[in-house]
Formats: structure tokens, C-alpha cells, sequence
């Protein structure tokens, strides 16, 4: 197995040639500072707004290398988010998050045909499932929101219909959610910079930022970029950054990927291209690939402390074998068939579970995508385009966008906390999956973000 800090979907798209470093002082319209999925889309929708702009965007290392290369690859909406945003802005508000959303899933796929990218984007519905009698009925409190709002868009469905899209022995039921797509992350995040570099963006790599300036504009470590706006957009990594050190936390996420297995996808009659994610606060996701692979994700890696990135966010051997454990518990059927890869990394993890854009004066930001970034981060770009342009409309109305601040505890509370919650969490997915009752200690740990007001992932 081939366990590296960017895994397979980066290997299978490509090498790619990297953008000279910016060295000295230079200026732009707008500066884009990160070159995942939200900086490229909010590059591209920049552009689309006003052809003439000079837009000018860095990335530390290369563009589509961090999370948005490396991630499960699931183009989802933020319906699962429903009943939370209802909560914290009321329904109408609720609704026109949620509708946005579903247009930046729809978005991802015209874009890619009208580029010519394939990123191997399939629209196909989501299973969220119960693998424990703990877990049923988990999703009821989503699919109450969405009635509510009068939306077919998440339905409850019995252990047989689920078992008919997927036949994993551990499915007791769940929830469909009907508007969802996959991606090969790495071609999408990859054909966004081909895209953008055709279209005149000018693209600096390996390029550090060191300082925002209230003004607009950055430094780096070789120079200075004056800009009429600056857009923050690097996920987890914003925590390096001053103001932004307790609006967001960084857990990591892993993932396993088997062999080519047409046979077993074929046994399993999950030919339809389901994302699955099952029910637990610390979420296995699961997905195909165009070649007939397994993909088998666990968000339960470790926490990280502060702006400092630990190689065990990427590089975290327990994890990936508790993940691969997972994987044959779920498929049976994979026992002594390869996993050929695996990978992870930090994702920013937001304290209500939704994303968050804003303004700070002329910098306006993005993060917290708690590990589904990477429909909403098209509509993210949407947002931050029009910040930075001092554009407002509908979007810029949304209720994610400068929402009532919510923040978590300041370092070390945070890490030493948050370690603590995960060790619990973790305990109590496993005495569930066993059967068992957690202890009370194990309960009460795990109940504290809840108790805290802290939406952690599921």
C-alpha cells in the first residue's frame, strides 16, 4: 500500500509543472491568497463579473495540492446543514442557502462541460445510513427541516432500499438525498487552474504569504502585492492568520483506496454512482471510481493545535488502519482483495457545521467547510467575487455570509479539548458498532460540543 500525503487522485491526474514563485513587488485588482477549490472559483467568477480584471493568485505550494486534490470527492449541497440553518436565520433564509447550493452543484457539472474538463463529474442522489441501532434515525431532524421548508429533497428510506442501491450487510436504513454528484477532485481542482491560466488569471506558486494588509494587499517572503481587495481562501490554514485563530478548528481526515473491484461493485448492485456516508459524529464515507475502485473514508483523524501542521494530520498510520478495518467490515466481500492507497490531511472544521464568508475591511475570507467543501466552495467563489467587487446581491445575502460569530475555545483548550472529545467520540462509535452502551464518562465527553453549542462533523 502507498500511503503518501497527496494519494491517487493527484498520481491518476497527472504531473503537473509548477508556476514560477512571485519575486519583488507587483500589484493587482484583487489578490487571491490559496489555490484550492474556493480561491480557483473565486478567480474564475471574478472574471466572469468583469472580463478586464487583473486578478492575481498564490499558493504556497501548487495549486489543487491540499484538500481540494485530495479529498473524497463528494459534490454535495447543504441540505444536511437544513435544520441548523433554520435555527440560527429562520426559514426563508434556510431555503435560499440551500437552493444556492443545488445551483453550485448543478454549476460544477455545466462548467466542466463547457470547458472541456472531465473530472469525471456523475450526478447521482447520497445515502446517508445507520450501521448500528444507535444510528437510526439519525437524519430525522434534516428531513423534518426539508419538509418544513416544503422540499423533497431528503427522503427517509428503509433498510431494503438502501440495501437495493448498496448491499452492505451493516445498512439498517437511512436517509436519500436527491441532489448529489461525485468528482475526481484532482482533475477538477487541476482543470480550474488549466482553465484559469488560459484565461490570463496570473498564478504564482510556491509562494508564501506572510501578512494581510487591512488596506488590500499582502506580503510574502520575497516581496510586496498591492491590491484594491484580498481574498483569504486556504481552508485550514487560516488559522495561521491574525483575528482568525478561534473562528475555525483543524481535524484531519483519511482515506483507503482498493484496487480495481468491478466485481464486487457489480455484487453489491452499486452501480449508480452513490456517495454513502454513514451516521456516526465522526462519519466513514464511501464512493466508486470511473475505474471500479472502492474509495472508504474516516473523519476520525487527529486534532491539530494552532496554525502548526503536524505530519500526522497527512501521514497517520492508525487512523488509515482503523479506516481499513472499516472497510471490509462494510464489504465483506474485499477480504484479501489489495488497497493500493492511502492519504489524508487537515480539514477546517467551523463551529456551526456550515461554512463561513465574510469581510474584514478590504480582506473578505472563506473556511469551515467541515469537510464539505467542494460544491459549497463554488458558491463560496460566487460569494467572495462579489465581496471583493463591493457587489451586493442575493448572494451576498445569504445566511452564510457574515453569520453571528461563534467561536471556539483559544490554544491549548482547543487542542487538548478537542483531542479529548475525539478520544470519546471514538470510543463511543466503537462500543455502538460492538453492541454496547458507551460508559457515562464516554457520554458525557462526547455529548460536550452539543452542550457547548459546537456542531461538529454529524
Amino acid at each position: 500500500m502507498l500511503h503518501t500525503r497527496h494519494g491517487w487522485w493527484l498520481e491518476e491526474a497527472g504531473e503537473v509543472v509548477p508556476e514560477r514563485p512571485l519575486e519583488g513587488d507587483t500589484s493587482a485588482d484583487v489578490v487571491v491568497v490559496g489555490g484550492g477549490y474556493l480561491g480557483l472559483w473565486t478567480a474564475w467568477h471574478l472574471r466572469e463579473l468583469e472580463p478586464s480584471l487583473d486578478v492575481l493568485l498564490l499558493d504556497a505550494e501548487l495549486c489543487g495540492h491540499g484538500p481540494s486534490g485530495r479529498n473524497g470527492g463528494f459534490c454535495e449541497t447543504l441540505w444536511g446543514d437544513a435544520h441548523r440553518l433554520r435555527e440560527q436565520a429562520g426559514d426563508a433564509a434556510a431555503l435560499a442557502v440551500c437552493r444556492a447550493s443545488e445551483e453550485a452543484v448543478r454549476g460544477i457539472g455545466a462548467w466542466c462541460e463547457a470547458n472541456g474538463v472531465d473530472a469525471w463529474f456523475r450526478e447521482a442522489p447520497m445515502l446517508q445510513v445507520a450501521t448500528a441501532e444507535s444510528q437510526i434515525g439519525a437524519w430525522e431532524e434534516t428531513v423534518r427541516a426539508a419538509a418544513a421548508l416544503d422540499a423533497a429533497e431528503i427522503a427517509e428510506a428503509g433498510a431494503d432500499e438502501i440495501r437495493a442501491r448498496c448491499d452492505s450487510p451493516l445498512f439498517l436504513g437511512g436517509a436519500v438525498y436527491r441532489l448529489n454528484a461525485t468528482v475526481q477532485p484532482a482533475r477538477l481542482s487541476l482543470g480550474l487552474r488549466h482553465v484559469l491560466l488560459e484565461r490570463g488569471v496570473r498564478i504564482h506558486e510556491r509562494t508564501q504569504v506572510t501578512e494581510l494588509h487591512p488596506d488590500g494587499g499582502i506580503e510574502t517572503r520575497a516581496g510586496r502585492v498591492r491590491a484594491g481587495a484580498t481574498v483569504l481562501a486556504v481552508n485550514s490554514a487560516a488559522v495561521g492568520f491574525p483575528g482568525y485563530g478561534r473562528s475555525l478548528a483543524v481535524a484531519s481526515s483519511h482515506i483507503v483506496l482498493t484496487e480495481p473491484v468491478p466485481d464486487v461493485i457489480e455484487e453489491l448492485g452499486w452501480t449508480g454512482g452513490e456517495a454513502i456516508v454513514d451516521s456516526r459524529t465522526l462519519v466513514h464515507y464511501m464512493r466508486t471510481t470511473r475505474d471500479g475502485r472502492i474509495v472508504f473514508g474516516w473523519g476520525g483523524g487527529r486534532m491539530g493545535s494552532g496554525a502548526r501542521l503536524s505530519t500526522r494530520l497527512e501521514r497517520d498510520a492508525d487512523v488509515v488502519a482503523r479506516a481499513r478495518g472499516s472497510l471490509t467490515r462494510f464489504f465483506p466481500q474485499l477480504e484479501g482483495r489489495e488497497v493500493t492507497h492511502a492519504w489524508g490531511g487537515p480539514i477546517d472544521v467551523s463551529p456551526t457545521h456550515t461554512p463561513i464568508f465574510g469581510s474584514r475591511g478590504r480582506t473578505h475570507h472563506g473556511f469551515g467547510f467541515t469537510g464539505n467543501g467542494v460544491g459549497p466552495s463554488y458558491l463560496g467563489g460566487q460569494i467572495l467575487a462579489r465581496l471583493a467587487l463591493d457587489r451586493r446581491d442575493e448572494l451576498t445575502a445569504l445566511a452564510i455570509v457574515d453569520p453571528p460569530r461563534k467561536l471556539f475555545p483559544p490554544e491549548p483548550f482547543r487542542y487538548l479539548g478537542g483531542s479529548l472529545i475525539r478520544r470519546a467520540l471514538v470510543a463511543k462509535d466503537a462500543a455502538e458498532d460492538a453492541g454496547r452502551r458507551p460508559g457515562p464518562a464516554t457520554r458525557l465527553v462526547a455529548s460536550l460540543p452539543r452542550r457547548l453549542g459546537l456542531r461538529l462533523p454529524r
